[in-house]
This record gives structure tokens, sequence and C-alpha cells, in this order.
């Protein structure tokens, strides 16, 4: 059982960046898999980004490799994605989401969710 609750979005011009916030209940946090997702109005969910238990491995999608980075510290219940470079195609609702079983990029997989955080993207 884990409570999630994002922060950090907001509007900013293109080329810009923005570092979001995934905050965490409970004092199990370090046992869970982390992953952003995100959805643009109109679209499905995609996968963004995933992290382990210890953030010692991370998993892109390949439109944000090199411009976005999933960090975590454990000892503040928080899992960060930085997000440089912005475009007007990152515009989305970005969740945070935890499993207790492994990293995964399908949105399935995940057992917690957050309420999202909105980021848009002005070109």
């Amino acid at each position: 059982q884990v409570q999630l609750v994002e922060s950090g979005g907001g509007l900013v011009q293109a080329g810009g960046s923005l570092r979001l916030s995934c905050a965490a209940s409970g004092r199990t946090f370090s046992s869970y898999y982390m992953g952003w997702f995100r959805q643009a109005p109109g679209k499905e969910r995609e996968f963004v980004a995933a992290i382990s238990r210890s953030g010692g491995s991370t998993y892109y999608q390949d439109s944000v490799k090199g411009r976005f980075t999933i960090s975590r510290d454990n000892a503040k219940n928080t899992v960060y994605l930085q997000m440089n470079s912005l475009k007007a195609e990152d515009t989305a609702v970005y969740c945070c989401a935890a499993t207790p079983r492994a990293m995964a990029v399908v949105a399935t997989h995940y057992d917690y969710w957050g309420q999202g955080t909105q980021v848009t993207v002005s070109s």
C-alpha cells in the first residue's frame, strides 16, 4: 500500500526545463520500482521512464532519452523526473506509478498511481 502525489508541473517554453516530483507515503518506498507515464489530450497513455529500487538502473522511452532523467531519493520517499530541452509534444499529464515486482514499461504492471500533474510546453 502506497499513496503517490505528483507536483512540479506547469507552463514552460520549448527548450526549457522542469522537474517533477512524486512523493510517496509509507515506510517501504525503497521496496518499489517506480515509473513515470504521460497522457496527452486525445492520446493513449505512454511510458516515459522507470527506475529500480535502489536507483541504480533506469530505462527510458526513446523519445526522451538524453533529455529526461529519472532519479529517486529513498530517504525522502521521493522520485523525480528532470525534463530538459522540452518540446511541444511533451505536453501531457504526467503520472508516477509504483510496483513491488520489477521495472516495467506497461502501465498495467503497476499497482499504485498518483493523480498526475499537468506539463504544458509552449512552442
